[in-house]
């Protein structure tokens, strides 16, 4: 077959080639690479405007004009995204496909010129000149260097397995200088504007001298693949072929400057992050030297997933600095009060914490500890820190934790090694400024493998932990910029060398009227949506909310509150279901008939109705409570006999109230023949602290008289010997305890004038306050005085008790602008 007879004699000598070529062509953009002048090839059409030029082509003289896309991603139109010179080819064949397209056999004739477009839309039609080739040299010049250009092609066809006899043979048979160089180009593997370069130099010398460039580096391409492929076949055996041909793929791609595999790329674009960040040159240092070792290693070694996980591990963490953030005091501010009710003082600590952050946005991190009891919102304050500095937010439980490697990592020596919980929870933020909250503090364990509370000394120290060292990674990283914050139920526990690097923020019990607040803003709601009777409108009255919270969850927190509206939703979410009758408005007789008998309704336990007993006031872990102290002679030999689950400290302070009384009173008859029995209810319940010193005393005082004190007052403070009143700690969270029972007159240590000061006003409402340094203010407060006078000398009545007058209260302080109760 001569694919030739339709184009007649084209070479210029014997028919002029503009009257055979057209001078409007349909225009067919084509990607990738270019199609060059002599060859017969198969080309598939889109379907579209393109698949109608080859229609229309066909219809005329058959010829069209194949040009290259400049970029194959853009979308512009087609007339601006094109080269101006192309290659006209001759459609022999034509096979339309299902898809719409066109599968057609051409072949190419000669180059041409855009000169302009006939038409753009719906076809594209430009008129083309088809510009002579011009030789820019001597016969002997052009000669030589095809003999140049086919010297070089056999080099490459011998030493390149992908050249087939079928190339071999037409490249003998090209005799035409134009057609050898064009040939050339399009069996090379070069960037698709290289072989555009060619396609437009018209001037023979130019276009042999650049397809003797790219055929020479590709020869050189090969001569680098063989000296590879010999380097390396000293290393090979039977069994390691496939090692062998993955070696030789990275061998030639370090060459190249490639990475192609997955792995590789990742970690290349890691490394060039750190020397741009730049890091610490030990950090980039390290990498290369992982990086080295994990691409020649094998992939069915152990060793090649260690370096794996390491290396992924390190690319994941966040080395770059904590990026600037615009901090809004106000936002803040109603972020802090949308989420929690009250909480004044913790509110104002973490304002002035934002607040020089603002002013000088390089202080480094802070470390908060939230102490108080359970269900206070100590976690969601945490949250709520988070969002109000634009922070991300990790949360992770330290209590019961035994290994320090929790904390600080495994070496990678040990199976299944980990890095710490530290840097695990950078690792998921992704963000070096993260607000983490260690929760549960206190309740950090000791066991075999090291003492967490002691590797947690390094993380927890602005000045330590900017070259903080995970043991997995065994490198320095920087967590000064971290705002940690950590919770615990009580200090007791806590390592003092730990609590000494934490700035402590106590949060008290909520008293009835917070409770209330709480439960109408926010639980209620969250109650009915999380049980899922929300859209049937149910009402609760404020007084069966003060129902519910006062006999059946009398905790300092309101998580027992959420529990029992919970219970009480689901009551009700049954009865729904059921199709039963259910109240819309709910009122106290509902509470107890939902929710049954109440779990406190006996409040004699606070009430000391009879001699020998009073009313202390206790700081628990769980936050404040009352103990009713009781005591009764029983037959003995003098002395005193406690039960209850008393401590060494409280054990100690009834020996002292003993000692204090028999002196207070100046009569050692009066304990003749005679043990005292002191007890202290809940006796299941174990109970410590110097606090009681002065209650034990006013109930053997009590006893001895055989007189009842003055209702309505609980105490607090510790006695000594000479009858002092010291200082103790937890003053609000016992006030809340108190106001909880309906006690409203306390007796506090003179000493804690300072911290009742503190205590917001709304708490201290409706309550009496007698502060007191020596116990004889307490006597005189609790009995009457001819009372004491029956039993005691008269020279040991203290001049300062004033018959037929009450303690005064604490002195009202204008500067505080608070209102004290007298």
């Amino acid at each position: 077959m001569d694919l030739f007879d339709n184009l007649g004699e084209i070479d210029g000598s014997i028919i002029p080639v503009d009257s055979i070529l057209p001078p409007e062509l349909f225009l067919v953009p084509i990607k990738t690479r270019p199609v060059f002048p002599g060859i017969i090839t198969p080309l598939i059409v889109p379907g579209g405007k393109f698949s109608k030029a080859v229609e229309e082509a066909l219809k005329g003289n058959s010829f069209i004009g194949l040009v290259l896309l400049k970029d194959e991603e853009n979308e512009k139109k087609t007339e601006e995204n094109i080269y101006d010179y192309g290659v006209v080819a001759k459609i022999l064949k034509k096979v339309n496909l299902p898809d719409g397209a066109v599968n057609i056999l051409i072949n190419t004739v000669r180059r041409f010129k855009v000169e302009s477009f006939s038409s753009v839309e719906p076809l594209l039609i430009s008129k083309v000149t088809y510009p002579e080739e011009e030789t820019g040299a001597s016969k002997n010049t052009i000669k030589a260097m095809m003999r140049t250009l086919l010297i070089m092609t056999r080099e490459l066809a011998q030493n390149n397995p992908l050249f087939t006899e079928e190339m071999k043979l037409t490249m003998l048979n090209v005799n035409e200088p134009g057609k050898m160089a064009d040939f050339v180009c399009s069996i090379l593997n070069i960037e698709k504007e290289d072989y555009q370069s060619v396609i437009e130099s018209v001037n023979l010398k130019d276009r042999i001298e650049k397809v003797l460039l790219y055929l020479k580096k590709e020869i050189d391409l090969v001569s680098l693949q063989r000296e590879i492929q010999e380097n390396i076949q000293d290393k090979i055996d039977k069994q390691q072929r496939q090692f062998f041909l993955r070696e030789q793929l990275k061998a030639i791609q370090a060459e190249l400057g490639q990475k192609e595999g997955k792995y590789e790329k990742k970690y290349e674009k890691f490394l060039e992050r750190l020397k741009s960040i730049p890091a610490d040159p030990e950090v980039i240092e390290e990498v290369e030297r992982e990086m080295d070792k994990f691409f020649y290693t094998d992939q069915n070694t152990a060793d090649y997933n260690v370096i794996r996980n390491y290396l992924d591990i390190m690319e994941s963490l966040p080395w770059e600095s904590a990026p600037s953030r615009e901090i809004d005091l106000d936002k803040a501010r109603k972020t802090l009060d949308r989420d929690h009710y009250k909480l004044d003082d913790v509110k104002e600590r973490i304002l002035e914490f934002l607040a020089v952050k603002k002013l000088k946005p390089t202080e480094k991190g802070s470390i908060l500890l939230l102490v108080g009891p359970p269900g206070v919102g100590k976690t969601s304050i945490a949250k709520s820190i988070a969002e109000a500095m634009g922070r991300k937010f990790f949360r992770f439980s330290v209590g019961g934790m035994r290994d320090e490697a929790e904390i600080k990592g495994h070496r990678r020596t040990y199976i299944g090694a980990m890095p710490g919980k530290i840097i695990t929870a950078l690792r998921i933020t992704k963000e070096k400024d993260a607000v983490i909250l260690l929760d549960e503090i206190d309740k950090l364990g000791l066991g075999m493998q090291g003492d967490p509370a002691a590797a947690l000394l390094e993380v927890l120290d602005p000045e330590q932990n900017k070259t903080f060292r995970d043991h997995y990674l065994d490198l320095p990283f920087d967590l000064s910029s971290v705002f940690f914050i950590a919770t615990a139920n009580t200090l007791d526990s806590i390592s003092r060398i730990l609590l000494d690097r934490m700035e402590v923020i106590n949060l008290s019990g909520y008293i009835t009227d917070e409770k209330l607040q709480i439960f109408t803003k926010h639980l209620w709601k969250k109650v009915l949506q999380k049980n899922g009777i929300e859209p049937y409108g149910i009402q609760i009255d404020k007084k069966a909310i003060v129902s519910l919270i006062d006999h059946y969850s009398r905790e300092s927190g309101v998580r027992g509150l959420e529990k029992q509206s919970d219970k009480l939703a689901r009551k009700l979410a049954l009865q729904i279901v059921k199709g039963e009758s259910y109240p819309k408005d709910l009122q106290p007789k509902d509470i107890e008939k939902l929710l049954g008998v109440p779990k406190y309704t006996d409040d004699r336990m606070t009430k000391p109705t009879v001699p020998g007993t009073a009313l202390g006031l206790a700081w628990t872990s769980v936050g404040g409570a009352t103990l009713l102290i009781e005591a009764v002679f029983v037959k003995g030999k003098g002395g005193i006999l406690l039960t209850g689950m008393i401590g060494k400290s409280m054990e100690e302070s009834s020996s002292i109230a003993l000692s204090y009384i028999k002196n207070f009173l100046g009569k050692e008859d009066l304990f003749t023949e005679k043990t005292i029995h002191l007890h202290v209810p809940d006796g299941a319940t174990p109970k410590d602290g110097p606090s009681a010193g002065i209650t034990m005393a006013t109930t053997i005082l009590s006893l001895v008289l055989g007189k009842r004190i003055k209702l309505g007052f609980g105490m607090t403070g510790e006695l000594t010997l000479t009858g002092e009143v010291l200082a103790i700690g937890g003053l609000r969270e016992k006030i809340v305890a108190a106001k909880r029972v309906g006690v409203h007159k306390i007796i506090f240590p003179a000493d804690n004038r300072p911290q009742l000061d503190e205590i917001p006003d709304y708490v201290k409402k409706g309550m009496e306050f007698f502060p007191v340094s020596k116990f004889e203010e307490v006597a005189k407060i609790l009995f009457e005085e001819k009372v004491l006078e029956s039993v005691r000398p008269k020279s040991q009545v203290p001049e300062k008790i004033v018959k037929g007058k009450k303690t005064k209260s604490i002195p009202k302080k204008k500067s505080k602008g608070k209102k004290l109760n007298k």
